[in-house]
């Protein structure tokens, strides 16, 4: 074992992902623990394993493999697949920052998870800079065309067409910000050449890579009636020459990408917003199903906005996040806030303090559907997060009795207007990573494409998003306007959730997770399980999901929370069992030590020195 560990380990970092795994992961798995290590093997490399034939599906499965929290001392990178962790470690061990790994672990993503994340998509970050002690956070979520207007998703009839009606195809499409954001934080933050952070997805994309069982499954399923093989560049690149989706094993090539990122890598993103890749990007969402009306003045204008953290307290931490348009760290501040007025850690895990979180989701999604959405055009209640507001919320929850459907409340608002609540959901298609470099700094970065494979609209290699159905499809409601409606040059409203934890000014936690609208659920329940029950990060992220968005509860199939229905139906929970998959990873940040952790439903990995 040991000899054929130090033979791989001789090979270049581009050869060994070719062959499907990278032993460098391997060989520090092995030497903490043997078990881990043979545990990789099985699941990266296959083979016929038991273990790579259960290997985590995505969006559609719960947890198959065990995994153990990694613990470093100088930096850390976690990431939803291996490779992309690989790419991240190597940049921090060189002494790029956090703002660096960042960009080589999106691009990199955007290969081996192209159902969840990429250039053609938008991304939300918070970023702690150590330097100044100081946290931040960038939208780059994507736009509106200018063009659009508030009856965009309404048909001939004027009827909202169907959600999955208005996904497929460029109508879907909005201004992509993922690249703009990770080159706009990089410039400030990192210390590395830019061209040399994007070769190796360059070079992945020229070289190949071999599919994993994860990217097989999601090729598999949006076949057929989730319209994956529609375009003729999609079902060129996902499915063989008779038309069968792509197996796990299969090298794979991407030289249309190749080349857009050796653009990239001369022009920044400019090569991007702006020339032939713009040209082809507005040429691909004009398509002959459901086109759009993105325009290059459309590219050309985005902007990545900077925006205070939103931070709520929560027993003796702050818990910050991205604030509107995404209704992540809102609605999770609200939970925790509410949470607050009970003692959950004396509690313990249990039927009492779950339904106590279920009734808190309950108020807070109330809150999010009515209030929530793009700050720069729709005005918010400024007292989402007062404290005294929330403690009037709190004792509507009834210890023994569950609430059927909050309302929404009454937050301190100097500008009252009439609205309608909107209850459109996301749907996960969608990636998280969190990174700590040598120097102190943090990235939580939140990233995506809406559903799985976006918009199923494909150019120079890349997918594009279908982020514009995150909106609402109907404008109003009984007279009252929507405020997460469709509008030129606005941002949809988000679930996605990065977030750090600070303690005594300083970042002690860093979190997310991919999920959809259960994203806000994933992560609070995972803060409540690290720190109300003071859970190891693996032991915590690794918890049976049972979450709730005001309405029926949601509890994770083939799992011991199966055991805890009775005694919520017992307080009048409404239960469904389903299949809840997360893509939590989460690093712990204490003096001189570093733990991380990943979410065993899906294939991601931890690295760090």
């Amino acid at each position: 074992m040991i000899s054929a560990i130090i033979s791989f380990i001789k090979l270049s970092w581009l050869e060994k992902i070719k062959r499907g795994s990278d032993m460098n992961f391997l060989t520090r798995s092995y030497a903490k623990s043997l078990p881990t290590a043979l545990l990789v093997t099985g699941m990266l490399w296959g083979g016929g394993s038991v273990l790579a034939q259960e290997a985590v599906q995505p969006e559609a499965t719960h947890a198959v493999v065990k995994k153990q929290s990694v613990k470093a001392q100088k930096f850390m990178v976690a990431t939803a697949n291996p490779i992309a962790t690989q790419v991240g470690y190597e940049v921090l061990e060189r002494g790029g920052t956090a703002a660096d790994a960042a960009v080589s672990v999106q691009l990199v993503l955007n290969l081996v998870e192209p159902q969840s994340s990429g250039i053609g998509g938008g991304a939300f970050m918070v970023y702690w800079d150590a330097k100044t002690k100081s946290l931040t956070t960038f939208d780059g979520r994507e736009k509106a065309p200018m063009a659009a207007t508030p009856d965009y998703w309404l048909g001939a009839d004027g009827v909202p067409v169907k959600w999955f009606d208005a996904v497929v195809g460029g109508r879907s499409v909005g201004v992509p910000g993922t690249l703009k954001l990770i080159e706009t934080v990089q410039q400030r933050y990192g210390n590395q050449d830019w061209a040399a952070l994007v070769e190796p997805a360059r070079a992945l994309a020229e070289g190949g890579f071999q599919i994993s069982h994860r990217m097989a499954s999601a090729i598999a399923k949006a076949q057929g009636e989730e319209k994956l093989d529609i375009f003729d560049a999609t079902r060129a690149y996902f499915f063989d020459k008779n038309g069968q989706p792509l197996q796990e094993g299969t090298l794979l090539r991407n030289p249309e990408f190749a080349a857009a990122l050796s653009q990239i890598q001369k022009e920044g993103s400019k090569a991007f917003y702006e020339g032939p890749i713009a040209e082809d990007i507005v040429a691909a969402v004009k398509t002959d199903i459901n086109g759009g009306i993105l325009s290059l003045e459309d590219l050309k204008a985005y902007d990545v906005v900077e925006r205070k953290p939103v931070c709520a307290p929560y027993r003796g931490y702050e818990v910050c996040g991205m604030g509107p348009p995404s209704s992540g760290a809102l609605t999770v501040g609200q939970m925790l806030s509410l949470l607050s007025h009970f003692d959950l850690p004396a509690l313990g895990q249990g039927a009492e303090s779950t339904h106590l979180y279920l009734e808190a989701a309950k108020l807070a999604y109330a809150d999010r559907e009515l209030y929530m959405a793009d700050s720069d055009f729709v005005k918010m209640p400024e007292g989402l997060l007062d404290q005294n507001y929330l403690a009037e919320r709190a004792k509507l929850i009834d210890p023994a009795k569950a609430m059927s459907k909050a309302d929404a409340g009454n937050p301190p608002w100097k500008e009252a207007q009439l609205r309608a609540p909107d209850s459109q959901l996301e749907r996960p298609g969608t990636s998280h990573f969190s990174i700590v470099d040598a120097q102190g700094n943090v990235v939580s970065m939140t990233t995506t494409i809406e559903t799985g494979f976006g918009s199923r609209v494909m150019t120079n290699g890349f997918l594009l998003n279908n982020e514009l159905t995150d909106f609402s499809r109907a404008p109003e409601e009984d007279g009252k306007p929507i405020a997460n409606r469709v509008e030129g040059g606005k941002r949809p409203r988000s679930s996605m959730a990065p977030t750090i934890v600070l303690k005594d000014g300083a970042p002690v936690l860093a979190i997310g997770s991919p999920g959809g609208s259960r994203i806000i659920n994933y992560v609070a329940g995972a803060l409540v399980n690290i720190l109300d029950f003071g859970m190891d990060p693996q032991v915590a992220i690794s918890q049976p999901h049972i979450v709730n968005r005001n309405g029926a509860t949601d509890v994770e199939e083939n799992t011991k929370a199966v055991a805890m229905i009775s005694a919520l139906q017992t307080k009048g929970q409404e239960i469904k069992v389903r299949d809840l998959n997360s893509g939590l990873q989460a690093i712990l940040i204490r003096p001189g030590e570093l733990i991380g952790a990943a979410d065993p439903r899906r294939e991601g990995s931890v690295l760090g020195d």
